[in-house]
């Protein structure tokens, strides 16, 4: 079980070769879990296949009393035996600026899709997504670990940017906020229609392969990195699935993402799912890859 406030279930996913499910934002109870950031936080599985995701999501999904913002929404997974094609889009910018092996494997998977998806390329309104979801989760944490920061306790904390970094949440204006706020909204608004014509949109679950432990790996979040999907399905609550899709020469995993609408994720886990029917990339491990070698 993972949490995710921006791409902690999916990054991780992708990084280590299994499959993650991000839910809709309520779907599963966060009552127990450390608050990040009230209007982003999700609880979601981490699991060997997309179908193994789905039976735990099954388990852990409902509403909750202890959990304000958890749905009164009932949800059963169930696993779609039609043979129909899928509807999947694919965000037009997915391949830009993004690591040469991981667009290659990702070209590869559209390949893959194609023999059971019809595939149209799409283009969502144009919006700072990253900036906008980047200053709710700051305004948001800078309020959760205000004591946290007042006390002192965080200059004892081991990373250099982590001492000073709950100190600069706090210096997120109310009306940048407010503003973030808004903007998410009139978001939401304009991509529901976009999203309700398809089963997802579909794109690399992260740019680049796994990073060495010593490099970055917040970029997005940072603000030097672009992340398109994860930052527009995080504000507006979307569900979303990152499942195994190849290795790179160095034997690190990637991934591909899959983000449905609110409530549909049997929609994503389906399509994930008959993905996984027609590869074995989740089946395989980075350590058998290096003894081939």
């Amino acid at each position: 079980i993972g949490s995710e406030t921006w791409g902690s279930i999916l990054s991780p996913a992708n990084n280590c070769g299994v499959s993650g499910l991000r839910p809709t934002f309520g779907r599963v109870s966060r009552y127990g879990a450390m608050a990040l950031s009230w209007s982003l936080d999700k609880i979601g599985p981490l699991c060997l296949s997309a179908d193994d995701c789905g039976i735990v999501l099954n388990e852990i999904a409902g509403p909750d009393s202890k959990d304000p913002s958890s749905s009164d929404k009932l949800y059963e997974y169930s696993v779609n035996s039609s043979k129909r094609k899928f509807k999947l889009a694919v965000l037009a910018s997915a391949s830009t600026n993004i690591d040469e092996e991981v667009a290659g494997n990702f070209e590869e998977s559209l390949g893959t899709l194609s023999q059971f998806c019809e595939i149209e390329e799409i283009n969502f309104p144009d919006y700072p997504y990253e900036a906008i979801t980047r200053t709710i989760m700051l305004a948001e944490s800078g309020a959760i670990f205000e004591e946290f920061s007042d006390s002192g306790t965080a200059a004892l904390l081991t990373a250099p940017e982590d001492k000073y970094g709950p100190y600069a949440r706090t210096a997120v204006l109310a009306k940048d906020y407010l503003k973030a706020l808004r903007l998410r909204d009139e978001i939401s608004q304009k991509i529901d229609p976009i999203m309700s014509k398809y089963d997802a949109v579909c794109g690399p679950t992260k740019g680049t392969p796994a990073s060495n432990l010593e490099d970055e790996f917040r970029g997005a979040i940072r603000g030097n990195a672009k992340d398109t999907l994860g930052a527009l399905g995080n504000s507006i609550g979307l569900p979303a699935i990152s499942v195994p899709n190849g290795f790179t020469k160095a034997s690190l995993p990637t991934g591909i993402q899959f983000v449905g609408q609110v409530y549909a994720e049997n929609s994503v886990l389906n399509l994930a799912n008959r993905f996984q029917q027609q590869t074995d990339w989740h089946l395989k491990h980075p350590a058998e890859l290096l003894e081939e070698k």
